[in-house]
């Protein structure tokens, strides 16, 4: 099965266009979890297990586990989340970016170490940086398009004078993800909640491309905004692509009791329920 079908069917199971961010901070635990490599874990699965029915993807940061030498509890997560949550597919965070041989190592470090359905990547070093990626048949790959952090506008908002048209640079992006790079349909893109205009920019250049959306909820973007800049319903095509709407603070933060599984479970259900009346009519 491929990870666009993977997606379609998670959609449909869960009613869901939510991602539930699994970003462990250990000294925002709640009391009872132990604030190290193994009270990650447990953090993170006890969050899976509250929203497994919620969700159209998990998405695991990579950086909160390794810079607390918890590379061996995600590898048990990870499978542990194919067993709890069979119907989900999981994207790993990791955003790499790099060339020949090394991006080989990455790419069997996401799919075969781990056991992820797709990771994210800078596609700022081209197409090469990328290709290994695709050489995993069902995988996919978001590249990183237009982010949600300021920053971004330093190279992302920037024209380029020397491609026809003289598109931004996400949108160009946009453009080679949905056409020339993507050989085998394995592609999406990653379009923060806080740019709206630029969801539905990118949507019109892509139309058929998964769109990862961070952003929503502590990073302030609007639920609303973002689905109708980049939803489309059956009445433009069945091959338009999901949208896969982040949420990570405040879902896993948003109890600090000993039920904080179950307030994760209310903030889930309650953003997966706002977005869904978000689709437009």
């Amino acid at each position: 099965m491929t990870f666009l079908n993977q997606l379609r069917e998670a959609e449909a199971l869960n009613h869901s266009m939510l991602c539930v961010g699994l970003d462990p901070e250990p000294s925002r635990f709640p009391a009872g979890i132990t604030r190290d490599a193994e009270g990650i874990h447990d953090f993170c699965l006890r969050i899976v297990e509250a929203t497994a029915d919620l969700a159209i993807a998990f998405k695991p940061q990579i950086a909160y586990f390794a810079a607390h030498r918890a590379e061996p509890q995600l590898e048990r997560l990870m499978a542990r989340m194919r067993q709890v949550a069979p119907q989900v597919p999981i994207i790993l965070d990791a955003k790499r970016g790099d060339i020949g041989s090394t991006a080989e190592q990455y790419a069997r470090e996401a799919f075969e170490r781990y056991g992820a359905d797709a990771v994210t990547l800078s596609p700022f070093m081209g197409f090469d940086s990328v290709a290994p990626y695709l050489q995993y048949p069902g995988k996919g790959a978001f590249l990183l398009c237009r982010t949600s952090n300021p920053g971004g506008d330093d190279l992302q908002n920037q024209r380029l004078a020397s491609v026809e048209g003289q598109p931004l640079l996400y949108e160009h992006v946009a453009r080679l993800a949905q056409g020339p790079w993507n050989l085998n349909g394995q592609l999406g893109l990653v379009v923060g909640a806080t740019y709206p205009q630029e969801i539905e920019r990118v949507r019109e250049l892509a139309p058929t491309l998964p769109l990862l959306i961070p952003g929503v909820g502590a990073q302030g973007g609007d639920a609303v905004a973002t689905v109708q800049a980049g939803w489309r319903g059956d009445a433009a095509g069945a091959t338009t692509g999901p949208v896969i709407v982040n949420s990570s603070r405040a879902i896993l933060y948003a109890g600090q009791g000993a039920d904080f599984a179950d307030a994760a479970r209310a903030a889930a259900l309650a953003t997966r329920d706002a977005l869904n009346r978000a689709r437009p009519r």
